[in-house]
């Protein structure tokens, strides 16, 4: 394994650079999009537009996620639930936002920031980190990368909701094996076969 702080997916300039203009671009592109589906939120229930959670980022800094927000309520404490199939915690317009994946696009602004990248491990809670770092083997280990808007783990089918260890070890062990074979070539490959994901992902809810 790949020493913390000298792993190539983590230093790589050309994907850091990739990141930014990409990201810039997609602010550019999608703010009124952005403005909409912010006053839609707004308009439905009472309370901010953006749900912000600590998340682990990259050598186990912690950060501030932003996404839209899709529920009745806004966890970040010692204990996150994680969404479930018909979950009453869910709006109307927030299951459509989550089954497209349109709650994830305020997370741009984390790529720009330098906090995440396009591609990489999927962040969890704090919470689940510090749950599922005592139970999963080398689950510290994915934080040698920036988290990601999509990645490896998910477009293998390890997304979604964890009913049993070994679906976060699958996860883990997807997470492990971007890093330790990752290329900018891999990096386009995730991002294509992402597409399709955005439509059709059973595990989006």
């Amino acid at each position: 394994m790949t020493a913390p702080g000298r792993c190539p997916v983590a230093a790589s300039r050309r994907k850091r650079l990739f990141d930014i203009v990409v990201s810039f671009s997609a602010l550019v592109l999608f703010l009124p999009l952005l403005l909409t589906i912010a006053a839609l939120v707004r308009l439905e229930t009472r309370g901010p537009a953006l749900f912000r959670q600590r998340r682990t980022g990259l050598n186990g800094r912690i950060f501030t996620v932003f996404k839209f927000r899709t529920m009745t309520v806004a966890e970040d404490g010692e204990a996150v639930r994680q969404a479930t199939v018909g979950d009453a915690r869910v709006t109307a317009f927030g299951a459509i936002l989550r089954k497209f994946s349109l709650d994830e696009l305020p997370q741009v602004l984390n790529v720009l920031r330098g906090e995440m990248s396009l591609i990489g491990p999927r962040p969890h809670a704090v919470a689940h980190d510090e749950t599922w770092g005592r139970q999963a083997p080398a689950y510290n280990l994915r934080f040698r990368a920036r988290p990601g808007l999509t990645g490896y783990a998910a477009v293998c089918g390890f997304r979604g909701e964890v009913k049993e260890l070994q679906a976060i070890i699958d996860r883990v062990d997807a997470d492990n094996e971007y890093i330790d074979t990752w290329s900018f070539a891999l990096d386009m490959k995730i991002l294509w076969r992402t597409l399709p994901l955005i439509f059709a992902d059973t595990r989006a809810y």
